[in-house]
């Protein structure tokens, strides 16, 4: 999508130098692009909606904000932001290989980080339309979302939108579950809206499906700058996990969170917390998956590359 968007603004440029005597009416992508930057998504009268989490679900940076768990996403942020200074990211997919590895539990608190440490505007969306567990794990439940707006009539994501807490955060829900999400994400209805929300945000986080058995995660890859991925110790099979980034037709891996890692002792210092493994393995682990990962989509972009040079 962004590249398709920047595509369409470089046309847009290029007509408007042409002059009027050059061009009597303008190219079709260009009335699309028209359309995506003068019909943002107007958020300033968003509905607000009140979160309320439990200890037990584990969003650290709403709960306990000074624990070490909340100064790791924190850590994360400086690292994502530091990234997108070399690259353009601003939309954010977080996946995993297979399910009950904690990918809505990192997106939800990195959404929540952003907004509160960077003072971002960022949208949380919940792009799971299978098994939608995020709203529920923040007490919105009952918010419309995404099902709803593809049921209804309405264009805009507009009024499914909600701000909360008065934080800098915005959440799009995805409503309903729903027995085919394909037909949903790789509608054009939706990459338009989509193309709207990003000009209204700084950052928009996408918990999304594992990458198997769906395609949903395949599709929601064509409509963001980057993912990250989430290994949990000793859940992830290897083998999901490499079938899962061959699944995805232009891989946009940016990092993996290792979630669960090797336990750590803490010690407390004036409020402050210092980690040291109870043996020196979390480390090394931490580094062989993401090296695994790396090497495997390194492979597979390169077989790739080799068969697209063969057919030409």
């Amino acid at each position: 999508m962004s590249r398709y968007y920047d595509a369409l603004r470089r046309l847009e440029k290029e007509q408007r130098q042409m002059g009027a005597d050059d061009i009597a009416e303008p190219a079709q992508p260009a009335d699309v692009l028209g359309g995506i930057l003068t019909e943002p998504v107007e958020l300033e009268e968003a509905p607000s909606a009140k979160v309320e989490v439990s200890g037990a679900a584990r969003f650290v940076a709403l709960t306990d904000p000074k624990s070490l768990g909340a100064e790791k996403f924190r850590a994360l942020v400086t690292r994502l932001e530091n990234l997108r200074e070399k690259r353009e990211l601003k939309c954010l997919q977080i996946t995993s290989g297979v399910i009950n590895e904690g990918k809505t539990l990192v997106a939800g608190n990195l959404a929540v980080t952003l907004a509160t440490h960077s003072g971002s505007r960022v949208l949380l969306v919940e792009g799971d339309l299978h098994r939608p567990t995020l709203a529920s794990k923040l007490g919105l439940a009952q918010l419309p979302g995404l099902s709803h707006w593809w049921a209804g009539t309405e264009d805009s994501f507009a009024r499914y939108v909600y701000r909360l807490d008065e934080m800098p955060l915005w959440f799009l829900s995805a409503g309903l579950a729903c027995d085919q999400p394909s037909q949903i994400l790789q509608s054009a209805r939706l990459a338009g809206e989509f193309g709207k929300l990003r000009g209204q945000f700084d950052w928009i986080v996408v918990d999304s499906t594992p990458m198997s058995p769906t395609v949903d995660a395949n599709l929601w890859s064509r409509l963001v700058d980057g993912m990250l991925l989430v290994v949990r110790e000793g859940v992830t099979p290897i083998k999901a996990l490499k079938s899962g980034l061959a699944s995805l037709d232009n891989p946009k891996l940016v990092g993996i969170v290792l979630n669960e890692a090797s336990e750590f002792d803490q010690a407390e210092y004036e409020g402050q917390y210092y980690t040291v493994p109870k043996d020196g393995n979390g480390t090394s682990q931490q580094r062989s998956l993401f090296e695994n990962a790396r090497s495997w989509l390194s492979s597979t972009s390169q077989r790739r590359t080799r068969r697209s040079q063969r057919k030409n």
